[in-house]
């Protein structure tokens, strides 16, 4: 293969999983690999539709004063992800600001953020945020276009297993492979009236069959992370009794169930943990079949002083495609590493086993003495298609 070809393979490639992760990301409400703004209150540092690259909370370590965080407010603009610079800390979370904000979030009535709040930190090589201009416009604009994509196909075939993360993943898995059907075929008669094969016919191959494997991992990583994450609890420390759950007498508790559903059609290992102060959960280890409900029960606990207070129930889920007890020490390890090991595990074997059958395609150039028979892959697509 030539530098230039293989320079413009491993381009596409790249390109392709910057935009997939960015796109999944929005979908998911959880950075993958880059991230981006859409108003102006981090000017001059980023810009409207400026990108960066977002590391996981669980990979950056200590978070300090300075750092820009992307967490889900509770309040700034209706609530949901904020990206903004940390200024300060209290006994009760972090203070942050918009760099072009004249005042601080917690000024503007945003309680103090708290780390499970946070889900991915800006990468400051030197001290300083890498932006990406103009990542966010094109993103947000493919972004829109899946969706509307989405929606019009989920109702021709009048399935809503189509929408949202899981449907982007059906839909990148779908055009993988139809990508692939075309380059195939369109290779295939190319060749028939070409006066001597290419050499590098295999190229295009392990590219597609490389990018369903991606879409699988995508799919994956979807079905761990989506469902997971930090679940809060608005508690009120009262002086009375109350039917509400959320609603305890001061210095007491109150204990409930809590449901977590599988709605697919592998098993997963549920990980519950108290996400903050005064809460329990038990138990801390679920097995969810497919299809199916587990419940555990989680303990929520007032102070002795009356007000409204946050509690939170941190889940991590990961697919039961290996023994309980690897996944069980491998998340002790760190929790973002059964999704990297599972991920592998799935995308690895499979393409492997697709370049199995279908073949590097590469043929040897036939000599001129011999007549020219069918291709190696337009062989294999009559046997397996």
């Amino acid at each position: 293969m030539s530098v230039r070809r293989l320079f413009r393979v491993v381009a596409t490639v790249v390109f392709a999983a910057v935009v997939l992760s960015l796109v999944a990301g929005s979908l998911l409400g959880q950075p993958i690999l880059l991230s981006y703004v859409e108003t102006g209150s981090m000017e001059p540092t980023l810009a409207p539709g400026d990108g960066f690259v977002a590391i996981p909370t669980e990979v950056a370590g200590s978070i300090e004063e300075g750092d820009v965080v992307v967490f889900e407010a509770q309040e700034i603009q209706g609530g949901g992800l904020t990206t903004h610079r940390v200024v300060g800390e209290t006994e009760h979370g972090y203070i942050t600001k918009g760099d072009a904000n004249p005042f601080t979030d917690q000024d503007s009535d945003e309680p103090a953020v708290r780390r499970e709040q946070i889900v991915a930190v800006a990468w400051q090589p030197g001290g300083t945020v890498l932006a990406i201009p103009h990542v966010g416009t094109v993103v947000g604009a493919l972004h829109n276009a899946m969706e509307t994509l989405q929606t019009r196909l989920a109702a021709l075939f009048g399935t809503r297993a189509l929408l949202g993360a899981q449907g982007l993943a059906y839909l990148l898995l779908g055009l993988s492979v139809a990508l692939y059907a075309l380059d195939v075929y369109v290779s295939d008669a190319s060749r028939e009236h070409a006066p001597t094969p290419d050499r590098d016919t295999g190229t295009n191959a392990r590219l597609y069959v490389g990018m369903m494997a991606l879409a699988l991992v995508i799919a994956a990583t979807a079905a761990m992370a989506a469902p997971a994450g930090s679940e809060e609890y608005t508690i009120v420390s009262a002086e009375f009794e109350s039917d509400r759950p959320l609603v305890i007498p001061q210095g007491t508790s109150n204990s409930f169930a809590y449901s977590v559903g599988n709605g697919g059609l592998v098993p997963v290992i549920v990980f519950l943990e108290p996400g903050s102060e005064a809460v329990d959960v038990q138990p801390r280890e679920l097995r969810v079949g497919p299809r199916s409900v587990a419940n555990a029960t989680v303990t929520l606990s007032a102070p002795p002083e009356t007000g409204a207070y946050r509690r939170y129930v941190s889940q991590h889920r990961y697919l039961a495609v290996l023994p309980t007890s690897v996944i069980r020490g491998l998340h002790a390890t760190h929790p973002w590493l059964p999704v990297v090991v599972i991920d592998a595990l799935i995308a690895v074997p499979f393409y492997l086993l697709v370049m199995r059958v279908l073949g590097t395609g590469r043929v040897p150039p036939p000599s001129k003495s011999k007549s020219k028979g069918p291709s190696r892959l337009a062989r294999l697509r009559r046997r397996y298609l």
